[in-house]
């Protein structure tokens, strides 16, 4: 691949993953960035790395919260009144 068809598809890569393909979209990607020589290259997609990690980081953060908001409430839920 070409320098421009690398940075093509890690862009399209930014633009297309979504919640459940981050994690390989992000492997493939960090693939590519290998593959491109020099920082300049690299530096021209850093900004489609650093939002596809900010985008694995928040789904994970957010995953976790509807996780431990299930747990609360599914706790609650269990209780019965006294009385």
């Amino acid at each position: 691949m070409t320098p421009a068809e690398i940075r093509a598809e890690i862009k399209r890569l930014y633009h297309d993953t979504t919640r459940t393909s981050v994690e390989r979209d992000l492997k493939r990607a960090v693939t590519l960035l290998k593959e491109l020589d020099g920082e300049e290259e690299r530096a021209r997609v850093a900004v489609y790395m650093d939002g596809l990690s900010q985008m694995r980081s928040e789904w994970i953060l957010a995953g976790r919260r509807a996780a431990k908001k299930k747990t609360a409430t599914a706790g609650k839920s269990r209780k019965k009144k006294v009385g």
